[in-house]
Parts: structure tokens; sequence; C-alpha cells
């Protein structure tokens, strides 16, 4: 297990070095010149020459990128201009809100985990829950409502469902506040009711793929010869459903879900935009808009570790389902 562990989290930290040298790459293929931006209107060439030496941009691309890197492990000194030393981890300097990324991110950072975790247990508990539920009732009323609900889950957008939500239970029926965020620890019932609207919405859009999922591969595993045995056998039904059935049949959720969860951690601007919410995805959105590389930057990798680090607890989940995984 220890090896398998190792081999996995050596494959993470590469895949995160290579998109931090492509994200970083890519910021100079922009056509936009972040110098500009920070510099008023009357500037002549001269006073932009300093800038961008101010903030490193005339060194060598190496030389940005080594500087970058270690200042997320280490912190760097940015110079006058960009506020000084950096305290790792160092994500850079802001080109627009002159501060540093990382009090940025740690602003936005919680709003989005605060929409995003909630949500991925509400729509597993409820996906897999109605999947289960079809597939052992199935042909009974229950199916057809189960699958009615899938297909509708699936044919709808998520702007849509937001919308709808939002027109009815906060301008209409004045039942919830208009959404925000308040940090769970100042007060933990305005902070459910500021984003149960956008947990609800997400957790409806998915848990319709999980419920369709979870039925499919249930239907499959209740046919299989182990489940025919344990039934002869005479074992009770709790654990021929929740102990072998299940655990054969949750797999390929067990896929689903940490590629779900890892993308809405790095991409929920749709959600945030929707809900009127500013976390980490409209940040990003905002900062491609100014140009502002640094935050781009930051929102990137960020998004990548997510990603990263929900496929090692795929594989990690899986070495504890099926215990052959560990042996490729």
């Amino acid at each position: 297990m220890t090896r398998f562990l190792v081999k996995r989290l050596f494959s993470a930290v590469l895949t995160l070095f290579a998109v931090s040298v492509l994200t970083f790459l890519m910021f100079f293929a922009l056509p936009r010149d972040p110098v500009t931006g920070m510099c008023p209107k009357n500037c002549n060439p001269e006073r932009l020459e300093r800038v961008r030496d101010e903030l490193g941009l005339n060194d060598p691309l190496v030389t940005q990128y080594a500087g970058y890197m270690k200042g997320i492990v280490t912190g760097r000194d940015l110079g006058s201009a960009q506020g000084g030393h950096c305290d790792a981890p160092c994500l850079g300097w802001s080109y627009v809100s002159n501060e540093a990324v990382s009090d940025t991110i740690a602003r936005v950072l919680p709003v989005t985990l605060s929409i995003v975790i909630p949500a991925a247990v509400l729509w597993l508990l409820l996906g897999v829950g109605l999947g289960m539920v079809s597939a052992l009732r199935r042909g009974t009323w229950l199916d057809r409502l189960a699958i009615g609900f899938s297909l509708t889950g699936a044919s709808l957008q998520l702007y849509f469902v937001g919308a709808v939500l939002l027109l009815v239970f906060v301008y209409n029926l004045r039942l919830l506040p208009v959404p925000s965020y308040t940090s769970i620890f100042d007060n933990p019932v305005k902070w459910a009711s500021g984003l149960v609207l956008a947990w609800f919405s997400l957790a409806f859009l998915f848990s319709a793929i999980y419920a369709r999922l979870s039925r499919a591969q249930m239907l499959e595993t209740l046919s299989e010869d182990f489940v025919r045995t344990a039934r002869a056998k005479g074992l009770a039904k709790p654990k021929v459903y929740g102990r072998h059935a299940l655990r054969a049949a949750i797999t390929p959720v067990v896929t689903i879900a940490g590629l779900d969860v890892g993308g809405a951690l790095g991409g929920t601007v749709i959600t945030e935009t929707t809900f009127g919410i500013q976390g980490l995805g409209r940040t990003a959105v905002d900062a491609v808009r100014a140009g502002d590389l640094p935050t781009i930057m930051a929102t990137v990798l960020i998004a990548a570790v997510f990603v990263v680090l929900a496929n090692v607890l795929v594989d990690l989940l899986y070495a504890a389902i099926d215990p052959r995984v560990r042996l490729r």
C-alpha cells in the first residue's frame, strides 16, 4: 500500500509541475501587457519600462519561473513596487488589486469550499440513494420516479435552475435571503441560509447523473454470481446489498465523484455568477478580463491541485474497495 501511495503522489507532483510550467508559459502568449493596466494613461515608454523592470518582467523566463516556484516554497522579496517581502506560500502580487495574491485566494477559497463540499455531500447521498432504491425496486413507481428525476436533472442547466430557485424562494416567497457568504465560524445559520440555494442547485443537477449511474451499476451487480451465492447462503438483505452489491457497484461512482468534486472546486464560475457570490471561479474570470497574470497563475494552479488531489484520493479509495488495484 505504501508503494502504491508513493507512486501516485510522485505522479501527482509531476502533473502539477507540468501544469505550472505550461500555465506560466501561456501568460506570455497573452496579447495584453499587464504593465499598461497598472500605469496611468499618461505613462511614457520610460516609465513603462521601469515598471516592467521592477516587476521582473524583463528577466529571462527561466529566472522568472524559478523565482515564482521558490516563492511558493520559501517566500521571496517582490520589491517595493509589489509590497516588499511576500511570505510563503507566495503566489505573487496582483497587478489590479495591488495586494498579495495569497491574500486574495485566502479570501475567496473558503467561499468556493463552502459551496462545493456541502453540495457534493448532498448530490452523492441523493444520487446514490436514488440509484440503489431504483435498482432494488425495479419496475415499481419508485423506479419510474427516480428515472424521471434523472432525466429532468440531466436536461436542465445550472443557470436556469438557479434562476428559478432565486425567483421562487428569494423574491416571491421570501423564505431565504439573497445568496451571500458569511463565515461558518461567525454565524453558521447565516452561512447555511446564504448558500443553501447553490447547494441544492448543484445537488439536483449532479445527483441526476449519479442516480442513473448507480442504478445501472447496481442492476448489473445484482445479476452477478457472487450476489446470487450470498442470497443462497441466506445472508440478510442489508448485508447482501450493502456489503457485497454496493461495494462492487460503487467503483465507477467513486471515479466520477472524484473528478466532479475536483473540477467543481477548480471551476465554480457558473454557480458563483448565477448567485452573485465572489469565489475562486469569479476571481479567475475577473483576473483574465483584467490581464492580472499572477492571479490567473494562482487560480489555475489551485484548480490543478484540486483535480490532482481528487484523482489521488480516487486511487486510494479504489485500493481500499478493490485490493487488486494495489498490484498495478
